[in-house]
This record gives C-alpha cells, sequence and structure tokens, in this order.
C-alpha cells in the first residue's frame, strides 16, 4: 500500500465521484458511461501521476477488484453495471486494500438503507415472513419444488445503490479522518 491511501484528503475526489454517482443513480437510475469511465481514467491517472508505476498498478487492482466483488451480485439481477462501472471506477482511485473496506462499508449501508426502505413503503414485515418461509422451505425441501418457478419480484432492481456506495465512502473518509 502506498503512503497515498494514509492521507485522508486524497479521498475527496473519489467521495466527490460517488456523490455524482449516488445523485444521479437517485435521479435517473442511471450511471452513464462518461461518469464512470472517466472517474476510473481519471482514478488511474491520478495514480499514475502520484506514484508512477506502482501507483498505476494499485489504481489497476483496484478497478480489477471492484469489478470482481459486484460481478456476482450483477449476474444474479441484484445491480445495475452502472453499479459494477461505479465500483470500478471508485477502485481505480481507491486501489488496494481501501476498495475491500469500500465493499463492506457500501455492504453495511446498502443493508440499513434497503430496512429503511421496506420500513418506509410498509413491507418490512412482509418481507421478513417472505424470508422466514423462504428458509425453512429451503430447509425441508432443499429447494423449490418440481415445476415451480422463481418469481421476479416487481422493483428488485430499482434500489440506487449509487446511494449505498456514496455513503460506505463517507463512512471510508470519516476512518481515515478518526
Amino acid at each position: 500500500m502506498s503512503n497515498l491511501a494514509t492521507q485522508p484528503a486524497y479521498l475527496i475526489f473519489p467521495f466527490l465521484l460517488s456523490l455524482a454517482v449516488a445523485g444521479l443513480d437517485l435521479r435517473t437510475r442511471r450511471l452513464p458511461n462518461y461518469l464512470t469511465l472517466g472517474g476510473a481514467m481519471a482514478g488511474l491517472g491520478f495514480r499514475a501521476g502520484w506514484g508512477g508505476l506502482p501507483g498505476l498498478w494499485e489504481g489497476l487492482v483496484g478497478l480489477g477488484l471492484g469489478f470482481v466483488l459486484l460481478l456476482l451480485p450483477y449476474a444474479k439481477g441484484g445491480m445495475g453495471a452502472g453499479d459494477v462501472k461505479a465500483l470500478m471506477a471508485l477502485g481505480a482511485w481507491l486501489g488496494y486494500p481501501l476498495i475491500i473496506y469500500l465493499f463492506v462499508s457500501m455492504g453495511l449501508a446498502g443493508g440499513v438503507l434497503a430496512l429503511a426502505v421496506l420500513w418506509w413503503q410498509g413491507m418490512l414485515g412482509v418481507r421478513i415472513r417472505q424470508g422466514c418461509f423462504w428458509l425453512l422451505n429451503r430447509a425441508l425441501l432443499r429447494g423449490a419444488p418440481p415445476g415451480r418457478e422463481a418469481q421476479a419480484r416487481p422493483g428488485s432492481r430499482d434500489f440506487p445503490y449509487g446511494v449505498a456506495m456514496a455513503l460506505g465512502m463517507a463512512c471510508l473518509g470519516l476512518w481515515h479522518l478518526l
């Protein structure tokens, strides 16, 4: 890890990028390529300018980890490609191991936000009951009965995960300040 990661001021640009991602995700539910690709290129350029080839390598590792960490949730339909590209862009800025810390903090923030949204919509109790029935079915039947297809939940991809990324970046910044 380079000495760059120990300087809290260095987190300002990735935090601003995460705020832009959150704002666009809330407003349009889409993250344009110019933001994610531009953010990744700027992060890699910054890392190369600051730390030379080793800095660029850290940025590339962070970018790759951003892709790998969200590949399975994307493949399962839990988030969109824009979310994956946004984490890749943040990974280019943060490098390794900060991208791992961001991933954990944004996962926790996303869980809290999901619970808050469900509570606000009056659906928290319903979803908890559905989860309990799913677990019971899984334990007793070891899966769904033959011939029964899993049903997609309406609005399941409608969660603006960019907000969780911005909250995760805020937590990462506070952690570095303390």
